[in-house]
């Protein structure tokens, strides 16, 4: 059997209610799964949330990585109006600037200078 994030958090949860402190509640865990089940940190920040009322064992969602842009929808819109800002182009592609700020380094500014350094 796998073991999952949600076996682990209720692992915790269950030490929480045992009244182990968090260094007892990671000790026992890994004696458990393995050496790398869990770390302290997480036991930790566990039971801070436990603490505070949070005693959901499910994964919250969050931004995570920014969407991925294509270069070709890039160029297309470059090509449309080559004195765009990134900003304005963040907010057509309904991407963050600093993923057009990379996406823009990575294809067309790398090709440029590596056009430039070995002519």
């Amino acid at each position: 059997m796998a073991i999952t994030k949600e076996h682990i958090r209720f692992s915790i949860y269950f030490a929480f209610h045992l009244k182990k402190n968090a260094a007892e509640a990671t000790a026992m865990i890994c004696a458990a799964y393995g050496e790398n089940a869990v770390s302290h940190a997480t036991c930790k920040r566990r039971y801070q949330e436990f603490r505070q009322g949070d005693f959901s064992l499910k994964d919250e969602s969050r931004a995570g990585r920014p969407e991925k842009i294509e270069t070709d929808e890039l160029q297309a819109l470059l090509d449309i109006n080559s004195a765009q800002t990134e900003k304005e182009l963040a907010e057509q592609l309904g991407v963050t600037q600093q993923a057009i700020s990379v996406r823009y380094f990575t294809k067309f500014y790398k090709k440029k200078l590596r056009t430039f350094l070995y002519t």
